[in-house]
């Protein structure tokens, strides 16, 4: 069965950074694939957070994390990488990385992880 793993979650201060990992575990390559991640708060919606094409040069963002999180990939690795600078306590949520074959359409998702928790303490 294909998924995706997350990996990099933890406890941060506020103001600290994290970097989350996305690999594959299965009979697919990420490098085929446009990368979503999102996030999910206890009791909230799950929130866009971030999306890069297979070639990882183009990328778009929620407007939350703009000009904080930094999302790429190293399609030598097959693996994708959220880097979270300045980190707040409303950035606390599980994360989760998905793979889509559309990357105007990122929420169209194929394969998804299992999340990996992130808690920034203020």
């Amino acid at each position: 069965q294909v998924q995706l793993v997350e990996s990099g979650g933890g406890l941060v201060q506020a103001g600290g950074s994290l970097r989350l990992s996305c690999a594959a575990s299965g009979r697919i390559f990420l490098s085929d694939y446009a990368i979503g991640w999102f996030r999910q708060a206890p009791g909230k919606e799950r929130e866009f957070v971030a999306a890069i094409n297979r070639n990882g040069d183009r990328t778009y963002y929620g407007d939350s994390v703009k000009g904080r999180f930094t999302v790429s990939r190293d399609n030598a690795k097959d693996t994708a990488y959220l880097q979270m600078n300045s980190l707040n306590a409303e950035d606390t949520a599980v994360y989760y990385c998905g793979a889509s074959g559309y990357y105007t359409d990122i929420s169209n998702i194929s394969y998804w992880g299992r999340g990996t928790q992130v808690t920034v303490s203020s």
